[in-house]
């Protein structure tokens, strides 16, 4: 049985300025999961239906609920976090 094991980062603290590029982040990560549904055949539809291939989700960022926009945020914050985990630093030119 599957048993996921993320790296802990629970000790790792961002610095605000990287709270911008965490939306930055989760905005892209939702375009890139729009244009390869978009590619796949599915299209919008009121609510999700797997079999025709329609989700409620095919809108802009600005457009989806607070509770999607939270998915994709928690997704890019934790991806900023392992990075820094990992012992790499984040700089903005």
């Amino acid at each position: 049985m599957y048993k996921p094991n993320p790296i802990d980062t629970s000790g790792v603290e961002l610095p605000k300025e990287l709270f911008e590029l965490t939306e930055k982040i989760a905005e892209n990560v939702h375009e890139i999961w729009a244009k390869g549904r978009i590619a796949e055949g599915w299209s919008y539809g009121e609510t999700r239906n797997d079999s025709e291939k329609t989700t409620p989700c095919l809108v802009p960022y600005s457009e989806l609920s607070e509770t999607e926009k939270e998915y994709d945020r928690n997704t890019a914050f934790e991806t900023l976090k392992l990075i820094v985990a990992l012992g790499y630093k984040i700089e903005k030119k």
